[in-house]
C-alpha cells in the first residue's frame, strides 16, 4: 500500500497548506506559540544584533517537519526588519544557482535555506566562503588557464533548516553561529494555536473540541490546522457552522483518526507487527515488505510518531511494539515483552 500524498495527518508541507500557511503564519516573535527556549535565546541574540547594529549570525534550525522552521525564519527577518530569500537544498543544482541568489542579496538580508542537508557538496564549498569571509569564489575557465575570481558579497545571514540535522556534514554546521532544536509541542500550546488560527479563520470552535482537535494534532501545529480546517468544513456541511465537541468528534472519526492521532496506516502498521511476527523484534524490511510500503517511507514518514507517542520501540533486533500499543489497540500484552524490548 503506497503513502498516500493527501494523507491528513502527515506533517509533511501539502498543497493545500501553502495557502493556508501564509493566512495563519505568526509575524512576530510575540504571536508565536510554544518553543519557549528557543524564542528566550532569539531574543537576546537579535536585540544583542539591533544594538550592535550587525547583522545576526547565522542560525540553523532542526526539528521534525511542520513545527515551525520556516514561520521562525520569516518572523527573524521580521524582527530584524530585513528581506528574506527563501530557497531550498534540491532546487539549487549548481554553483551558479548559488552565486546568483547571493549577489542579489544585500546587506543584512536572510537567505533561507529550506532543507538544506540536501544541498549537493559542491555547493556547500562554495557557500564556506561565503558564510565565513561573505565572498564568492568563481572559478573562470578550464584547465591551465583557469583562474578564480573572487566578488565581495553583502554581510548576509544563512538560516538553514532540517528535519535530519544527523545528514549535514560537520563542516557545514561548524559554520553556524546558533543552533536551535524545535520539540513536538505540549497539547497546551496545541489548543492555543488552534485558538488563534480559528479566530484568524472566524471559526466558532468551543474548549472542548478544540482539546479534541489537539489531541489528534500529532503535537505539530501544521496537522493541528489541517484538521481545523476539515472540521470547519465539517460544521459547515453537517451542522450550523459552529464545531462542538460532538462536531469534532463526528468529523475526525469520519477521517479515520482515533484519539491518539493514528489513522489506518499507523494501526495497520502495528497490527501487522502483532499478528505477523508476535510483536516484534522484526527488521523495517520485512515490515515494509508485510504492507507493501517502501522502507524509506515508512522509516521517515509513520515511524517517528508511533516511536514519540510511544507505541513502538526500535531495539538493537529490530522494531518492537510496545505495552501502550497493545492497549491502544485492545489487545493483551505478551509476557515476555520487557525481554523483547531489551
Amino acid at each position: 500500500m503506497p503513502a498516500k500524498k493527501d494523507r491528513v495527518i502527515t506533517a509533511n508541507e501539502e498543497s493545500e497548506d501553502r495557502q493556508l500557511d501564509q493566512t495563519l503564519r505568526p509575524k512576530a516573535l510575540r504571536e508565536f506559540v510554544g518553543q519557549n527556549k528557543v524564542k528566550d535565546n532569539l531574543t537576546v541574540f537579535m536585540a544583542a544584533a539591533k544594538k550592535r547594529k550587525e547583522p545576526i549570525e547565522h542560525v540553523l534550525l532542526h526539528g521534525p517537519p511542520g513545527i515551525g522552521k520556516t514561520t521562525l525564519a520569516h518572523i527573524i527577518a521580521g524582527e530584524m526588519r530585513v528581506n528574506v530569500r527563501v530557497t531550498s537544498g534540491p532546487a539549487i543544482e549548481r554553483a551558479g544557482d548559488l552565486g546568483a541568489i547571493l549577489t542579489n542579496l544585500e546587506d543584512g538580508d536572510i537567505l533561507f535555506i529550506d532543507e538544506i542537508h540536501r544541498l549537493h557538496r559542491t555547493i556547500e564549498e562554495v557557500l564556506y566562503p561565503a558564510m565565513e569571509d561573505y565572498v564568492l569564489d568563481i572559478v573562470v575557465g578550464k584547465g591551465p588557464s583557469a583562474r578564480t575570481l573572487r566578488l565581495d558579497l553583502p554581510k548576509f545571514t544563512l538560516v538553514g533548516a532540517t528535519t535530519r540535522v544527523h545528514l549535514l556534514s560537520s563542516p557545514l554546521r561548524d559554520r553556524f553561529g546558533t543552533i536551535y532544536r524545535l520539540d513536538f509541542y505540549e497539547h497546551d500550546d496545541i489548543e492555543k494555536i488552534i485558538k488563534r488560527s480559528a479566530d484568524i479563520l472566524k471559526v466558532k470552535i468551543d474548549q472542548e473540541a478544540r482539546s479534541e482537535v489537539a489531541k489528534r494534532a500529532r503535537r505539530t501545529p501544521r496537522v493541528a490546522n489541517r484538521l481545523l480546517k476539515r472540521v470547519r468544513d465539517y460544521a459547515q456541511v453537517k451542522s450550523d457552522g459552529t464545531v462542538t465537541s460532538r462536531v469534532a468528534n463526528e468529523a475526525l472519526s469520519q477521517l479515520d483518526i482515533d484519539h491518539q492521532g493514528l489513522d489506518n496506516i499507523d494501526r495497520r502498521i502495528l497490527t501487522t507487527i502483532i499478528e505477523k511476527f508476535g510483536g516484534g523484534p522484526v527488521g523495517l524490511n520485512t515490515i515494509a515488505a508485510s504492507i507493501s510500503e517502501d522502507q524509506s517511507t515508512l522509516e521517515e514518514v509513520y515511524e517517528p510518531y508511533l516511536m514519540q507517542a510511544g507505541f513502538l520501540a526500535r531495539t538493537s533486533r529490530g522494531r518492537v511494539v510496545t505495552e501502550s500499543g497493545y492497549k491502544h489497540l485492545g489487545k493483551e500484552a505478551p509476557a515476555d515483552l520487557q525481554g523483547k524490548l531489551v
